[in-house]
């Protein structure tokens, strides 16, 4: 199984690099990978083989509900009172793909985010019947969500996995 490991400073042009591939109508500023690595380095982390970043994932704790809008920074830190666990992106050259990175990747954050009783994210690209594999389904929204979902592109889902009883299911 690939390996993914914990993201340095170091990492973040690579990072950068994939999220432009990757995420071309969604783009996020250098500054929002840096500040979520300083506030939650247990949530970042990298797949790289030959010195080549190939993908990389951020998550971290928010307020339920709450997830940050795109391209936004959280400030000086993670929310004291977060409930609910956040993957705020997951991505994968396409030429690193079918080789288990992503389920590699998932069972790692969801084992940092046991702590909390739910994680929550914002499926865009038509992939939440991907999600749907690890547990997450459809959730309520309210305006203020739905407006920030808007800025995620067309078709952005907010889905939300309970973690205490969804077990992973590749």
């Amino acid at each position: 199984m690939a390996a993914w490991r914990q993201m340095s400073e170091n990492d973040i042009p690579g990072l950068v690099v994939v999220a432009n591939a990757i995420h071309a109508d969604l783009p996020e500023s250098e500054p929002v990978f840096r500040e979520r690595l300083k506030l939650f380095p247990a949530g970042c982390l990298v797949f790289a083989e030959d010195g080549e970043v190939g993908g990389y994932a951020i998550s971290h704790p928010i307020r339920n509900g709450q997830p940050p809008a795109l391209d936004s920074l959280l400030g000086k830190e993670i929310a004291p009172d977060a409930d609910q666990y956040y993957i705020h992106d997951l991505a994968i050259l396409p030429r690193f793909r079918g080789r288990g990175l992503a389920a590699a990747c998932i069972g790692q954050l969801l084992e940092v985010a046991r702590r909390h009783p739910t994680t929550c994210l914002v499926s865009v690209y038509g992939t939440a019947p991907f999600w749907t594999r690890y547990g997450f389904a459809p959730a309520a929204v309210d305006a203020a969500l739905q407006e920030k979902l808007g800025g995620y592109g067309d078709g952005a889902t907010y889905l939300v996995r309970n973690n205490g009883t969804n077990a992973s299911r590749s």
